[in-house]
């Protein structure tokens, strides 16, 4: 009889554990479906972008090779500025861009075809990641309990607010500033600078995604704090090795060889670290707040 009922408990447990790898699954399932939403999403936006590309193409994408663009002419504004404050060391011609040599060629047979496309979808991802966020939160949501929920909400309005400040930064003032100073580098005069069109495309789109994923920082630090990994102590004391950090991704992400380029992609990022560190001292006081209740 003993034995009998070992057997049975055995199918039982077996029973239970299967349960468990059936809701497993079935969250994989609902995983997949939310992705598939948000990649049907992603291929609309990159449809309504093939569509019009043409006005995309000129007055987007190719936009930053123009001496009029918004970021040129605050450069030569900026330097007016400084001029009219320190005449002796500034000269407002130096930061005014009149010409961008950006000479593009195309190297494939398909390659502009090619180039449509992709450009297109990559459009599509940049408008689409938002939705992506919504998608995640309506499957993460279910697993939480009322208290987290109502910690976490607005978190698909901040995580798609930074990653649009991001873009907009890295398109308005990064990209820009780097294409100036790479389309003008040259080691000799014997040697002309002749760009692919997939070279140029690949440099605008990694240049304005990137500074929107860094632009996260704020979201990260709050999902790592909540976790009790990170503390507004801790990012205080850190503060000095995070400005060398931000310093060298600054020097990296704008190839110029002048401070003053370096020090406007710097300062946003200051702001974030700062920003981070005010998130994860809430979280720190909403964790204490809460361990006093429990007592």
């Amino acid at each position: 009889m003993g034995f009998g009922r070992k057997i049975v408990q055995a199918i039982k447990d077996k029973g239970n554990k299967l349960d468990g790898e059936m809701s497993f699954f079935e969250h994989l399932e609902a995983l997949r479906w939310h992705l598939i939403r948000a990649a049907l999403a992603i291929v609309v936006f990159a449809c309504v972008a093939f569509a019009y590309y043409d006005e995309i193409f000129a007055g987007v994408i190719m936009a930053p090779t123009k001496p009029h663009f918004w970021a040129y002419r605050m450069m030569c504004d900026m330097g007016a500025f400084f001029q009219s404050i320190l005449p002796s060391m500034f000269n407002a011609a130096d930061f005014c861009v009149t010409s961008i040599k950006v000479n593009l060629i195309n190297t494939e047979m398909a390659g502009q075809f090619t180039l449509k496309i992709n450009s297109s979808l990559m459009i599509g991802l940049v408008l689409g990641i938002p939705y992506l966020f919504w998608e995640l939160w309506r499957f993460i949501k279910p697993a939480l309990h009322e208290k987290e929920r109502k910690a976490a909400t607005g978190f698909v309005f901040y995580a798609s607010l930074l990653f649009v400040l991001g873009v907009l930064f890295g398109y308005f003032i990064i990209t820009p500033l780097s294409i100036r100073f790479l389309a003008g580098f040259i080691v000799s005069s014997d040697i002309q600078n002749l760009f692919s069109i997939d070279s140029y495309i690949s440099s605008v789109a990694t240049l304005t995604l990137a500074t929107g994923v860094v632009f996260q920082l704020p979201i990260l630090v709050y999902i790592v704090a909540s976790l009790g990994f990170l503390t507004p102590k801790l990012m205080r004391s850190s503060r000095r090795y995070a400005i060398v950090v931000i310093l060298i991704i600054a020097a990296v992400v704008t190839p110029t060889p002048d401070a003053l380029t370096m020090t406007v992609v710097a300062i946003p990022l200051f702001v974030l670290y700062e920003l981070s560190i005010v998130v994860a001292g809430v979280v720190e006081r909403r964790r204490a707040k809460k361990e006093l209740m429990n007592i």
